[in-house]
C-alpha cells in the first residue's frame, strides 16, 4: 500500500489529528493543485483538479494544524462523487 492509499485509508477513518499537511500530500496525489487567491484570502484555500476542474474549498486550520470533521466529511463527499474514494 502506497503513501496515497494509506492517506485515504486514513481520512476516510475520520481521525481527529488528520492534518492540514495530510490533505494537502493527499490531495496533490490525486492531481488537485492549491490556489488560495492571492494576499487577501487569508485562511480559505481551494484545491483544484487539473483535469476534471472539481474545486475543494477548505479554511486552513489555525492555530492547531488539525481538521474539523465537517471538513473532513466535506473533503470526502467530494472526493466520493468524482471518483477518487471509494
Amino acid at each position: 500500500m502506497g503513501k496515497k492509499d494509506k492517506l485515504i485509508q486514513r481520512l476516510k477513518s475520520k481521525p481527529k489529528d488528520f492534518t492540514y499537511d495530510e490533505l494537502r500530500a493527499l490531495l496533490s496525489y490525486l492531481d488537485y493543485t492549491e490556489d488560495n487567491a492571492g494576499k487577501t484570502s487569508g485562511s480559505a484555500v481551494r484545491f483544484i483538479h487539473a483535469r476534471t476542474k472539481a474545486v475543494i474549498r477548505v479554511h486552513k486550520p489555525h492555530p492547531e494544524k488539525t481538521l474539523k470533521l465537517y471538513v473532513i466529511n466535506a473533503v470526502l463527499a467530494v472526493l466520493t462523487k468524482e471518483g477518487h474514494v471509494e
